[in-house]
């Protein structure tokens, strides 16, 4: 309780008190996945006042960072930079978690992570439809990144609507399965169309559909799964998290600072150019959101048949 009064107090002095008390924003999946986190605390240390430090808990679909998080204290010096798969998926897949949801209190949502199927530029694929005609023929083996995330679980969305066999590859982030498609181990993956924007940009690799209910704004020309007959349609967001706990002043200032953070000219440079889609959402809506597509997961997980483990 001393710790978090004074932490409470340091933060709500403004920046001049705050400087010698670094902000650790947590990454649950590998650093060299993403710059984003990074671009985002530059931000919101420049907002606040305060020096900032990047740290990487990556491991089990990025349930070892909310892990992290969740033991954290509650002093609004701890964040986690997550998609949304470690609070919406894996509580209903991974028995003793140590945490729920409500272990955590929502600062920001940063960007809408618009998931897609790759495949090399000379897949005899054209489509999303040639793909699932021949997983009738055959099974088709892709990556994701990781086991549970929410791309395997779009394929299965797939799977579900139009049928077809898919043997899922699971890896630590997105880069290996794009590695493993370019290489021709893969017929596809499944993965957050930011990762390969520049391979797909060069013709390296070739987006066949993408998951939202909007086609991509950096490749307007790829429709989305559904324009292509199939009902499989999957969102994906990544925001900033705290401890549940954390007074409602200092997680006002956090969300003041992640605000200013999505007008900053730097951080929307970074983001155009990692292909990230911003999309801020203040605590509540959040939170409303996260609430939405955990119930919406677990029906999607009980459909499947998937139980904890």
């Amino acid at each position: 309780m001393r710790r978090l009064l004074a932490a409470l107090l340091l933060l709500l002095a403004g920046p001049a008190a705050a400087q010698d008390r670094p902000i650790t924003f947590v990454s649950p999946y590998a650093l060299s996945a993403s710059a984003t986190i990074r671009a985002v605390a530059d931000s919101m240390g420049r907002a606040l006042g305060q020096n900032t430090v990047v740290v990487a808990r990556d491991g089990g679909s990025g349930v070892v960072g909310m892990q992290a998080l969740a033991a954290s204290p509650p002093d609004g010096l701890t964040l986690a930079y997550t998609a949304i798969t470690p609070l919406v998926v894996q509580p209903h897949l991974v028995r003793g978690i140590g945490y729920r949801l409500e272990s955590f209190a929502s600062v920001c949502n940063v960007a809408e992570n618009m998931l897609g199927l790759v495949v090399r530029p000379d897949s005899p694929f054209a489509d999303v439809p040639a793909l699932v005609a021949e997983g009738k023929r055959r099974t088709l083996v892709y990556g994701s990144p990781g086991p549970n995330s929410v791309p395997q679980i779009g394929v299965e969305k797939i799977r579900a609507a139009a049928g077809g066999g898919y043997e899922h590859v699971p890896y630590r982030g997105d880069q290996q399965p794009i590695l493993e498609v370019m290489a021709g181990r893969l017929d596809f993956a499944a993965i957050v169309v930011a990762s390969g924007g520049e391979m797909i940009k060069s013709g390296r690799l070739r987006l066949l559909g993408v998951f939202p209910a909007r086609r991509h704004p950096e490749f307007p020309d790829t429709p989305t799964i559904r324009e292509q007959g199939i009902d499989a349609v999957q969102l994906s967001y990544a925001g900033l998290h705290a401890p549940a706990g954390t007074p409602e002043p200092v997680l006002a200032r956090l969300e003041e600072a992640c605000r200013k953070t999505m007008e900053d000219p730097l951080f929307l440079r970074v983001a155009a150019a990692n292909g990230v889609v911003a999309d801020f959402r203040g605590r509540a809506d959040q939170d409303a959101l996260l609430r939405a597509l955990y119930a919406d997961f677990g029906r999607i997980l009980g459909d499947l048949g998937v139980r904890p483990q």
